[in-house]
């Protein structure tokens, strides 16, 4: 019964599929502390960590409570530490490597499905990927993990969906919740498995997914479906097959001040056809260069200002903190500057960064304790294994990258080895307006 448990934990957690101001319940004169204090991307990548080891079950939201904190104190507790509820920074590294070495050990990927929804997928647990009847399936070689996303078009309604689930007569319902914009259905299916569905509206018609997997895989499925769950978007702002993103209309990235004359680096893909492109606090910028192998750009503001250009260090490392300035969407309204840790991907391109950064952190400054600045984090779209899906990542750019395009553009750099409080001096919040 514990992942029934568990579902009812993470349904009882869930928005309705919308990104609100979260309330933190960790205050002291009026004002939040501990992680509930931390910016909106620092909590939720927090949270996810906590999924992957086992010690959440709910959404990385980024809503941090009682809830949370207990994740926290479990993980202390198992790791032999004082039970504060607030991670010191040996115990935040030790968290997301132990929940980096959770994902690689399923083969977790991003992937956008044709049917235009994202979500993770254990690509080691169920690494046969064929098309479904509306979207993709991916199912383990014995079939004991399966993992099928469906898309249904208007007439159809997320009423008359959700009844026709709950009539299913393979099913053994044991836990189920509608709301005006998403449903969850749960419990068992036949003698021996468990079941997940999850259904949410927009643009006129449904998106969802459903699990099924073998009642004796519980131990490893129990985080993984909690994790599917908290990654899924059923309407990105992103095309299936492939194809191009559909850009938005105002868009932002972080960018890197590389010199006092108002010099900077960013995200390529995130300044494409900007009618006008800003830096925040700062002012218009003109679009000075871009290196369509690396993914960067380069943008320069005019006049004086008081610039913090931060200085370019070594080779890239496998393990180093991303700084950058998250969506405005991710952290409620804010502009905060965050420092997440981040890492190189295991296996595959050895590029890509997991876990994906928050929307936002295109062109974040990746700093290594002892190299200092070693790279930017630049967007990349690639085709992955599965039927017609395509990934949107995040890979790391080196340093090096960064040099030859300030040298092509006469750019002077400097050089030493910045640390995190450097680098947030540095990055600034870049926004680009389409028409």
């Amino acid at each position: 019964m514990r992942i029934v448990i568990a579902f009812a934990l993470f349904c009882a957690a869930m928005p309705a599929f919308a990104q609100t101001a979260p309330k933190p319940q960790a205050v002291q004169g009026g004002k939040a502390t501990g992680h509930a204090a931390a910016p909106l991307a620092e909590r939720m990548a927090i949270q996810a960590d906590l999924i992957w080891t086992g010690d959440l079950n709910s959404i990385a939201d980024g809503a941090w409570g009682e809830r949370s904190t207990g994740a926290v104190k479990a993980f202390q507790k198992r790791k032999g530490g004082k039970e504060t509820g607030v991670l010191s920074p040996d115990e935040r590294s030790a968290l997301a490597a132990d929940a980096a070495a959770a994902r690689a050990e399923v083969g977790w990927r991003t992937v956008i499905d044709e049917s235009g929804a994202r979500l993770g997928i254990p690509n080691k647990l169920a690494p046969r990927a064929r098309k479904g009847k509306t979207g993709g399936i991916w199912q383990s070689p014995s079939g004991d993990v399966q993992i099928e996303v469906f898309r249904e078009p208007a007439p159809a309604t997320l009423a008359a969906i959700y009844q026709q689930e709950r009539k299913n007569p393979a099913r053994k319902i044991t836990y189920s919740v509608r709301r005006p914009d998403f449903f969850v259905i749960s419990g068992m299916q036949g003698a021996n498995r468990r079941f997940y569905m999850r259904a949410q509206a927009g643009a006129g018609e449904l998106r969802g997914f459903t699990i099924v997997y073998a009642a004796a895989k519980e131990d490893v499925m129990a985080r993984v479906v909690v994790a599917v769950a908290s990654d899924f978007t059923a309407f990105p702002a992103a095309a299936a097959d492939g194809r191009p993103l559909e850009k938005r209309k105002v868009e932002y990235a972080t960018g890197i001040v590389v010199s006092a004359a108002g010099d900077i680096v960013t995200d390529r893909k995130a300044i494409e056809d900007c009618q006008v492109i800003v830096v925040a606090g700062i002012g218009s910028a003109a679009r000075v260069a871009e290196d369509s192998a690396s993914g960067l750009a380069l943008i320069r503001v005019y006049g004086p200002q008081k610039l913090a250009p931060l200085p370019l260090g070594g080779a890239p490392r496998r393990e180093f903190t991303l700084v950058g300035i998250a969506d405005p969407h991710v952290q409620a309204g804010n502009a905060s500057t965050s420092a997440v840790p981040s890492r190189v991907a295991p296996s595959g391109d050895t590029s890509v960064l997991d876990p994906t950064p928050a929307q936002g952190f295109a062109g974040a400054a990746a700093i290594d304790a002892e190299a200092g600045f070693v790279g930017v984090a630049v967007q990349k779209a690639q085709v992955v294994a599965g039927p017609a899906t395509a990934a949107r990542s995040v890979t790391l750019v080196g340093s090096d990258a960064v040099r030859n395009l300030l040298t092509a553009n006469n750019v002077v750099s400097i050089s030493g080895q910045a640390q995190i409080d450097a680098a947030r001096q540095s990055v600034v919040r870049v926004i680009c307006v389409r028409k």
